[in-house]
């Protein structure tokens, strides 16, 4: 019932395809995004709750390293800015995080096509081809532990934070739009909470969130909502597929 959250299981769909969608990750993957939901009829709204800030003092020490472990698109930019290796072999977490690696010219990648426990079973299944280190260039702040659940496997990890992202909040005018927006898309838990908290100032009974996991839509707490929606598999492809299902 609109005014009310109703939290809805992974193979749920929406009431109707909405015709506005809200893209609340940082730049540049919301611009990225935003062309894919264009090409669904659907208008893209870009405003982002988050933005991504490169870690300037990271120490980067290649020493010992056998292969790279990307979660993110943007530790994949921050790497690179940071050093010109390309050589190492990279493991990406999904499809989107190993075509920004091929776009910076890295020679060997590998999607896990998956979230991060996908991620952790590629690297864990090559073991025996990964003799030195896996450095892990990571947010200040991971969502998740792969560090934790490579070392439990046995793997030698050595995180170190490349970027870090902070909460923004949308401006005054953007609340006078959230009648006409129908949907918005939440990548991560950190965007969902600061939906929440935007929205408790700005109520939107009728807007549909459409989260990329269910740990992200749990993040919404209490948001009073029409719907939130999760994603079958933890991709864009999923996410974007669940709302064009309608």
């Amino acid at each position: 019932m609109a005014g009310k959250q109703t939290t809805r299981t992974r193979t749920a769909r929406p009431r109707l395809r909405p015709r506005t969608l809200w893209i609340t990750r940082a730049q540049p993957t919301a611009d990225a995004t935003a062309a894919r939901v264009r090409a669904l009829g659907i208008e893209p709204i870009v405003e982002p709750l988050l933005e991504v800030r490169a870690i300037t003092d990271a120490n980067l020490d290649l020493t010992g390293v056998s292969a790279l472990a990307f979660t993110s698109a943007n530790a994949v930019a921050a790497f690179a800015a940071r050093s010109p290796e390309r050589a190492l072999r990279v493991f990406a977490v999904g499809d989107a995080t190993a075509a920004a690696a091929r776009a910076q010219r890295f020679t060997s990648v590998l999607s896990a096509q998956g979230d991060v426990a996908a991620l952790a079973s590629a690297l864990a299944a090559r073991r025996r081809e990964l003799a030195g280190v896996i450095l892990y260039p990571a947010a200040a702040e991971p969502s998740q532990d792969l560090a934790g659940a490579l070392a439990s496997v046995g793997l030698q990890v050595r995180q170190t934070a490349v970027y870090e992202t902070v909460a923004v909040t949308p401006p005054g005018t953007f609340a006078e739009r959230l009648p006409q927006i129908e949907g918005v898309l939440l990548h991560s838990t950190k965007a969902a909470q600061g939906l929440a908290r935007f929205l408790k100032g700005n109520p939107a009974p009728e807007l549909v969130a459409y989260c990329l996991s269910r740990q992200i839509a749990r993040a919404l707490g209490r948001a009073a909502l029409a719907q939130t929606l999760a994603a079958p598999q933890p991709n864009e492809t999923a996410l974007l597929a669940l709302v064009a299902a309608a």
